[in-house]
C-alpha cells in the first residue's frame, strides 16, 4: 500500500494537536467548575453553618434575659447569691432548649460589677468626678505594683489622657503634665484625632496616651480589662444630655474592683468581701446582702464608712455571654442589655444595648 503523502500526515497530526487541546481545555473547565460548585458548596454549608450557630447564640441569650426578667420581679437586689450568677442554675435552663445537635452554654455577668470608664469626667462638664477620679488612682496604683507588665508605667499619664480624651472640645490646655489633646495625637504616625466624648467600646482605651498594649494582649497574669472596665452605664439627665453615676453594685463586683473602692490600709479585703458573700451552711447563703452596708458585717471593716454615692445594691445593666459549638465549629455572642419597665404595662423587658459575635 502506497502512504499517504506527507501533507496529509501533517493534517492529521495538527488535528490530533487542535482536537488534544480542545480535550484539555474542556477537562480545565471541568476541573475550575468542579472546584467554583466545591467552594460553593462549602460556603453554603459554612452559611448554614453559622445560621444555625446564630439562631442558638440567639436562642441562648433570649434564655438568659427571661431569667433576669424573672429576677426583677423577685427581688429588689442583684447578688452573686441569685440564679443569674449561678452557673449550674444557668446550666440546667439552658439544657431545656433542646437543641438536637451541638451545645450552648451561657454566662450572665453585671456590667455594674465594674468601673465605669466614662464617669471619670464629671459629665456633661469638663473637670474630674473627684470620687471616680479616686477610684482609678487607687486601682491602678495597684495594678502597677502587683503586675510586672506594668511596673515601668505611669499611670497619671493614662488619667489625665482619658480625661482629655473623654470631655467634649479640644481645650487649648491638656490636664496637667501629661494629657493629650488633638494635637498630641495628630503627629502620631498614623494621625488621628482625640475623640473628646465618651468611649462606646473598651478597645478605644488602645488609642489613649500611656495605655500600655500589655493591659489589652492579657499579657502575665493581668486581669482582663472587660472584666474590671466598661463603657456602659449612661443615666438620662434633664433635656437631652445624660451622665454616668459611677455606682458599683458590691454584691456583685469582683476583688479587684471592690478593692479600688477601699481605703489603701484595706488593701486584703477585696477578697474578704468576695468570700463573706459565697459563705454558706450546705446550699444556704449565710451572710445577707440586702443593705448596702452589709460589708461592715465582713470581720476588719466594722468602722469602715463607703461613699454611699459610689455604691449600690442593684443593677438593671447585664452582659450576657453565649457560646453554641456544631462539630469544630463555634461561635460566641455577647450581648450587653439593660432592664427597663414599659409604661403602658408596667411589665419589664431586656434592651439591647449591644450585639456582637465572634
Amino acid at each position: 500500500m502506497t502512504p499517504p503523502p506527507a501533507c496529509h500526515r501533517n493534517e492529521r497530526g495538527i488535528a490530533l494537536l487542535v482536537a488534544l487541546g480542545v480535550i484539555a481545555v474542556v477537562v480545565a473547565l471541568a476541573l475550575s467548575l468542579h472546584r467554583k460548585m466545591d467552594n460553593a458548596l462549602d460556603a453554603a454549608v459554612s452559611v448554614g453553618i453559622r445560621t444555625r450557630l446564630s439562631h442558638m447564640t440567639a436562642g441562648g441569650i433570649q434564655l438568659a434575659m427571661a431569667m433576669l426578667i424573672q429576677d426583677k420581679q423577685d427581688s429588689e437586689i442583684d447578688s452573686v447569691q441569685e440564679d443569674w450568677a449561678n452557673p449550674e442554675v444557668v446550666a440546667e435552663a439552658v439544657s431545656l432548649l433542646h437543641y438536637e445537635a451541638g451545645k450552648v452554654s451561657v454566662d450572665i455577668s453585671d456590667e455594674r460589677s465594674r468601673i465605669q470608664v466614662n464617669a471619670l469626667v464629671a459629665l456633661p462638664g469638663h473637670e474630674f468626678n473627684p470620687s471616680q477620679f479616686r477610684i482609678w488612682d487607687r486601682m491602678l496604683d495597684l495594678m502597677v505594683r502587683t503586675y510586672e507588665p506594668l511596673q515601668d508605667v505611669d499611670y497619671m499619664v493614662m488619667i489625665n489622657s482619658l480625661k482629655d480624651w473623654i470631655d467634649s472640645g479640644d481645650d487649648d490646655a491638656i490636664t496637667g503634665l501629661s494629657g493629650a489633646e488633638s494635637s498630641y495625637y495628630q503627629d502620631l504616625d498614623p494621625p488621628y484625632p482625640c475623640r473628646n466624648a465618651p468611649i462606646a467600646h473598651l478597645d478605644d482605651l488602645a488609642a489613649v496616651k500611656g495605655f500600655p498594649p500589655e493591659l489589652f494582649s492579657g499579657a502575665g497574669d493581668l486581669p482582663q480589662v472587660s472584666d474590671i472596665l466598661t463603657p456602659f452605664g449612661a443615666v438620662a439627665r434633664e433635656g437631652t444630655t445624660y451622665t454616668y453615676d459611677g455606682k458599683v453594685n458590691i454584691n456583685t463586683a469582683g476583688a479587684a474592683v471592690l478593692t479600688a473602692l477601699l481605703p489603701e490600709e484595706y488593701d486584703t479585703y477585696g477578697e474578704e468581701m468576695v468570700e463573706f458573700r459565697l459563705e454558706k451552711a450546705g446550699d444556704v447563703f449565710l451572710n445577707d446582702l440586702t443593705s448596702a452596708t452589709w460589708y461592715k458585717s465582713v470581720p476588719g471593716l466594722e468602722d469602715l464608712s463607703l461613699d454611699a454615692a459610689l455604691i449600690t445594691t442593684a443593677s438593671d445593666l447585664f452582659r450576657i455571654t453565649c457560646t453554641a459549638t456544631l462539630g469544630e465549629a463555634a461561635l460566641t455572642t455577647t450581648a450587653v442589655v439593660q432592664r427597663e419597665k414599659i409604661e403602658k404595662t408596667g411589665k419589664w423587658r431586656c434592651k439591647v444595648l449591644s450585639w456582637s459575635s465572634i
